[in-house]
């Protein structure tokens, strides 16, 4: 964003109703600060549970809690994915084989195994994980946004979102519920605490912001998230490559898809983009390059002047950043498994 379009956004705003009509020339072409857009009632879990009762209405299966552990492939194609649910592994025959795990596990996941050196690029990967420590709290105008970046050094968490303010719906009345997300590396001393250890952090750093009273927290709960981004070093376009040149020589119906299956930093919407542009191409003989979607060297998320819709998309990336920088002790230089 500017601080030109920063600076006309702020006046603005701070228009009088009688004037509100001059807010039509507000700068929206920047992504971040569209003014309205849809949200599911219960949040976007409801997105995927509807396309589950579609595929399956539709008379196809969708099989839950199910870890895809294997994919088979024979003469240069994959005929099979074995999955495995409670225990219990279950061959199923395909075709066609399109995946939005981890590029470096699905690699992984071969039978019979990819050569030595597609498996070190596999395993070179690396990933940014998450987690989210939800507290519930008195919603008493605690602000009104989705969500808010926290810069302080003080704290470690990052970013907290308001479910109250995304759906009023997801909350009880009177409550809402602050999202701390922290960015961590699994295995990390934040990834490994304990579920009340990371509440009680998520507590008191609430309070030493300001944002709400420590005492007025009345349940938290902790959600963690695997290879949640991934990581961009010296080495990942290199190890992408690698796994991209065999899977196309070697397993050209495994079609990666997504941010993780791609191991690229794209929206949500680029990501699912991907996806559909694979269904299509699978369906109809269409030869859309997922590979093309969202290509750009800088992040930003403003359009270029005299760009139009679907020319360019949002451009969002992320700078590399030298492994060397965090020290051989830190997780991400320890191997993948």
């Amino acid at each position: 964003m500017s601080l030109w379009n920063a600076g006309i956004n702020a006046i603005l705003d701070s228009l009088p109703k009688s004037l509100s009509f001059l807010k039509k020339g507000k700068a929206t072409d920047i992504t971040s600060l569209i003014e309205e857009f849809q949200y599911p009632k219960y949040g976007p879990g409801m997105m995927w549970e509807v396309c589950r009762d579609k595929v399956e209405a539709s008379g196809s299966k969708v099989l839950m809690e199910t870890k895809a552990v294997k994919v088979r492939v024979e003469d240069d194609r994959a005929v099979a994915v074995v999955a495995s649910h409670a225990g219990v592994e279950t061959e199923y025959p395909c075709n066609e084989v399109i995946s939005s795990m981890p590029m470096s596990q699905l690699l992984m996941a071969m039978d019979p195994p990819p050569p030595a050196d597609v498996l070190a690029a596999a395993k070179d990967l690396r990933y940014r994980d998450f987690l989210t420590v939800a507290l519930v709290v008195p919603d008493d105008g605690i602000f009104p946004d989705n969500w808010i970046y926290i810069h302080s050094p003080e704290v470690k968490v990052g970013r907290i979102q308001n479910f109250g303010s995304w759906s009023p719906y997801m909350v009880k009345d009177g409550l809402t519920c602050l999202g701390m997300e922290y960015f961590v590396f699994e295995g990390d001393e934040y990834w490994s605490m304990s579920d009340d250890d990371l509440v009680a952090l998520g507590t008191r750093e609430l309070g030493k912001i300001g944002l709400v009273d420590a005492t007025k927290v009345s349940a938290g709960y902790v959600v963690r998230v695997p290879k949640a981004y991934p990581f961009y070093d010296e080495r990942y376009k290199a190890n992408v490559q690698t796994m991209r040149d065999w899977l196309a020589a070697h397993a050209p119906n495994v079609h990666p898809v997504g941010r993780n299956g791609m191991h690229r930093y794209n929206n949500q919407d680029h990501s699912m983009y991907t996806a559909m542009l694979t269904a299509e191409n699978i369906a109809t003989g269409t030869t859309y390059d997922v590979w093309d979607v969202n290509v750009e060297e800088e992040y930003h998320e403003e359009k270029a002047p005299g760009e139009g819709a679907g020319e360019k998309g949002t451009g969002r990336d992320a700078p590399v950043i030298p492994r060397e920088a965090f020290g051989p002790d830190h997780p991400v230089n320890k191997p993948s498994a």
